[in-house]
């Protein structure tokens, strides 16, 4: 049990460091809207700043972002406490390993995204079209950073005559490294052991 802990918390301790260090990396070294061509058209690295949720969704401003942090907070904490609590039972092979890791996953993205909200605007000066941010600035109050997106995949655009979709990209939201945690997480789950949490 301790051993698998500790895989666990490594595991997560990674995830979130490689979060990081890809969103300072684009933040100190892209402005705001640019795009780097990865794999032809359609993989690029696009510097956007999330607002809002996750995929760049709005959520009812200022009050609103005060609100989607301090969820984001208590769903973090609840996460580490239901892991936890797998990992205390007494009975632990029963608790898959798959589930644990899936888990983290999604605890580590959570995470990942709340240290932007939380810390970026008091440590970073504000990214613009014009000037990259530097460190030592402050755009925004404690609870009020903005998450740093840049994975962008415009895989295809509609032809015209597709009624409502016509013109449209495909897949036209920005994500990041933590976004993906969470998304691979809870299909991972969903997917492979949705049986146990039947159970559960």
């Amino acid at each position: 049990m301790a051993k698998r802990g500790r895989g666990l918390l490594i595991l997560g301790i990674v995830l979130v460091i490689v979060d990081q260090l890809i969103k300072v990396l684009v933040k100190t070294g892209m402005t705001l809207g640019e795009s780097i061509p990865v794999l032809g058209n359609w993989f690029q690295l696009l510097f956007v700043e999330n607002k809002g949720m996750a995929f760049g969704l709005a959520f009812g401003g200022v009050a609103g972002k005060y609100v989607l942090t301090v969820f984001r907070i208590a769903l973090f904490v609840a996460l580490v406490w239901w892991i936890s609590s797998l990992l205390r039972r007494e009975e632990d092979r029963r608790v898959p390993t798959g589930v644990l890791v899936g888990l983290t996953l999604i605890t580590a993205g959570a995470l990942g995204n709340i240290i932007d909200c939380l810390f970026y605007g008091l440590i970073f000066s504000e990214s613009t079209f014009t000037d990259l941010a530097v460190f030592g600035g402050s755009y925004a109050p404690f609870l009020q950073g903005r998450v740093v997106d840049m994975f962008y995949f415009p895989l295809w655009t509609w032809p015209d005559w597709v009624p409502g979709l016509g013109g449209h990209i495909f897949f036209e939201p920005v994500f990041n490294f933590a976004d993906s945690c969470v998304t691979v997480g809870a299909l991972y789950l969903i997917i492979f052991h949705w049986k146990f949490f039947a159970k559960e």
